[in-house]
C-alpha cells in the first residue's frame, strides 16, 4: 500500500501520519511506503515515510509525486480561512491551482487511486435552515468557502470521469489544536481552551452565544481513514459528504472546559470583541443533518467535554 500525503507538515497531516505509521495498515493491506508533501520539510515518522519540499501550483511538482502513482491520496494541502480572506491571490493559488494541478495530473497518470479531500463546512452561508442537510445548497459567503466549493465540484466530476475515486469530508471546525495559533478565523476556538489549560490567558473575540460545529484532531483522522477506506459504491455521484460534529455555544466550550479543568482554567478567558472575526463567523453554519455520514460509518466525538479530553490525551500530556 503506497500512500501520499499532501499538507503533510500541517497538523492534521502530522496526525494523520502517525496513525497510519503506528496502525500500518490501510484499506486491508500493509503500508510499505508513505510520501509526503508540503513546502516545509515535513517530519518523518518511520523508514517508509519519504518527505518531499514543494508547492502543488508550481508546474510538474505534481506528476513527479505520481511516480508510481500512490493507491491512497489525502489531499490536505491547503490556506485557512483568514489567511484566503487577508490574501485572495494566495488563497486562489492554494485552493484552487493547487488541487487542480494535483486532480490534472492524476488526470493524465494511470490508475485510479483515491483520493480523500479535505473540505470544510464553509461551503454554506447564511441564510440557513436550523438543521442544514447533507445536500443543502453551497452559497459560501468567504473566499475560503467558495475555494474550497470549486475544490469539491472538480472532485466530484474528476471522478465522475474516472480519472480518481473521490471522496470529500466536509470537516466541522478542529478543536482544540495544539500548538500556536494559526490564521484560520476559527482559531479562537482552541485558543479559548488551549491557552487556559496551559495556565495562560486567551481572548475571546466573539459573543459566548455564538454557536459551531466541532471534532477533535483524534476524530477528524478516524474521518480520514474511514473515507479511505469506504466502499465508493456506497457514496454514489454525491460525493462530498459533510461530517458529524459537536454543535455547541462558545459558553458551553467554556462550561466543559470549567467541568474538566476546573472554574480557575475557565477563569482565564478574556472577552476582546472584534467585528472582523465575528463578522465572518457570524456566517458560518452551526448545526447539521449527518445521518448520511452517520449512516456511512463516520463516528464523531460523544460531546465537547470529550473533546477537551482527547486533546489533554494526545497533545498536552505528551507535551
Amino acid at each position: 500500500m503506497h500512500v501520499l500525503i499532501t499538507g503533510a507538515a500541517g497538523m492534521l497531516g502530522r496526525k494523520l501520519t502517525k496513525r497510519l505509521v503506528d496502525v500500518g495498515t490501510l484499506r486491508g493491506d500493509s503500508i510499505d511506503r508513505i510520501d509526503l508533501i508540503d513546502i516545509i520539510e515535513c517530519p518523518t515518522e518511520a523508514a517508509i515515510c519519504c518527505s518531499h519540499v514543494g508547492n502543488l501550483c508550481e508546474h510538474g511538482v505534481a506528476a513527479k509525486l505520481l511516480r508510481p502513482v500512490p493507491d491512497v491520496i489525502f489531499h490536505l494541502a491547503g490556506v485557512v480561512s483568514g489567511e484566503a480572506e487577508a490574501n485572495f491571490d494566495k488563497g486562489m493559488a492554494v485552493n484552487i491551482d493547487g488541487t487542480r494541478a494535483l486532480f490534472d495530473a492524476l488526470r493524465c497518470a494511470e490508475g485510479t487511486p483515491r483520493v480523500v479531500f479535505t473540505s470544510s463546512i464553509a461551503v454554506f452561508g447564511a441564510p440557513l435552515p436550523d438543521l442544514i442537510p447533507d445536500d443543502f445548497h453551497l452559497t459560501p459567503l468567504t473566499s475560503y468557502g467558495t475555494q474550497k466549493m470549486v475544490a469539491e465540484a472538480l472532485l466530484a466530476d474528476y471522478s465522475r470521469r474516472g480519472f480518481f475515486d473521490g471522496i470529500g469530508i466536509r470537516l466541522p471546525t478542529i478543536s482544540v489544536r495544539p500548538g500556536s495559533p494559526n490564521a484560520a478565523a476559527s482559531g479562537f476556538f482552541s485558543s479559548i481552551v488551549r491557552e487556559p489549560l496551559d495556565g495562560a490567558h486567551a481572548e475571546l473575540p466573539v459573543s459566548r452565544d455564538v454557536r459551531h460545529s466541532h471534532a477533535s484532531p483524534r476524530t477528524a483522522v478516524e474521518y480520514m481513514v474511514h473515507a479511505a477506506e469506504l466502499d465508493s459504491a456506497a457514496v454514489g455521484a454525491r460525493r462530498n459528504i459533510t461530517m458529524p460534529g459537536v454543535s455547541v455555544t462558545v459558553g458551553e466550550q467554556v462550561d466543559a472546559l470549567a467541568r474538566v479543568a476546573g472554574p480557575d482554567a475557565a477563569s482565564l478567558i478574556v472577552e476582546a470583541p472584534d467585528p472582523v472575526i465575528a463578522d465572518i463567523v457570524g456566517g458560518w453554519p452551526e448545526r447539521f443533518d449527518t445521518q448520511r455520514a452517520l449512516d456511512l460509518g463516520f463516528v464523531p466525538d460523544r460531546s465537547y467535554d470529550d473533546i477537551i479530553r482527547a486533546y489533554i490525551e494526545d497533545d498536552l500530556a505528551s507535551g
